[in-house]
């Protein structure tokens, strides 16, 4: 029996569309792979994929960054220290002693192969020894030139 306009329901007339759209569908995706990998890039994008990283080579690793450049940033790490140090309502600090501190802490570099806790350990053992010196009477020791030949004298214990 042929379909009378009376008997065609909403349910029927969506069922209709999907088996007539569906497979058209489906071809469009399968389709379009190539087209949705380059969407949104190009010349006028925003965002573009960056060519892949090679990486520091060892004279870029290596460039050490200049003084006046470390000591202006240096400066205003210390400045904003010391600015939020104040609100809270500390004592605001001496910025160019800080400044020089932290400077001389970066100047010294220490010797291949010395970490930093290394080099504070021996540092904390001077400082002790000296203290017993100047108990005994005796002259404290150039904590610097002491520190150094400490760790001259344990470069090769470890090989």
């Amino acid at each position: 029996m042929p379909l009378a306009v009376d008997d065609v329901t909403a349910g029927l007339v969506l069922i209709v569309i999907t088996v007539a759209v569906g497979p058209i569908a489906l071809i469009a995706f399968a389709t379009s792979g190539k087209s949705l990998k380059t969407l949104g890039k190009g010349q006028w994008a925003i965002e573009r994929e960056l060519p892949p990283s090679r990486g520091l080579t060892d004279s870029q690793a290596a460039t050490p960054v200049p003084r006046h450049v470390r000591e202006a940033e240096i400066r205003q790490m210390v400045e904003a220290k010391s600015y939020r140090r104040e609100a809270r309502g500390g004592e605001p600090l001496d910025i160019e002693a800080e400044v020089e501190r932290l400077l001389g802490e970066t100047d010294s570099k220490p010797a291949a192969g010395i970490d930093r806790e290394l080099r504070e350990e021996v540092r904390q053992l001077v400082l002790a020894r000296n203290e017993r010196r100047m108990r005994r009477g005796e002259q404290p020791l150039d904590v610097k030139a002491e520190i150094e030949r400490q760790l001259r004298s344990l470069e090769g214990l470890g090989q």
